[in-house]
């Protein structure tokens, strides 16, 4: 078995509302010197070894983000 990591995030050229309300939020609370928040989502993934690279990014780009708004990385954890 291995532990899979998915992050999703916004392309730089997608306005980010949320990432902004949080940039926002921060300074008001503050918390200086954060200049830009962007927010996305992170997936961990328990696969067994059967699941190749080639699996998993379609697993990414078909079901867990939206290509065309959307970026990704995907990187396998060490147990």
């Amino acid at each position: 078995m291995a532990r899979v990591v998915v992050d999703v995030m916004p392309k730089p050229e997608i306005l980010d509302p949320q990432g902004q309300a949080v940039a926002g939020a921060l300074g008001r609370l503050g918390f200086s010197g954060v200049t830009e928040v962007r927010q996305g989502r992170h997936f961990e993934l328990e696969v067994d070894d059967s699941v190749d690279d080639e699996t998993l990014a379609k697993i990414a780009e078909g079901f867990l983000a939206n290509p065309v708004i959307e970026e990704w990385t995907i990187r396998r954890i060490e147990s």
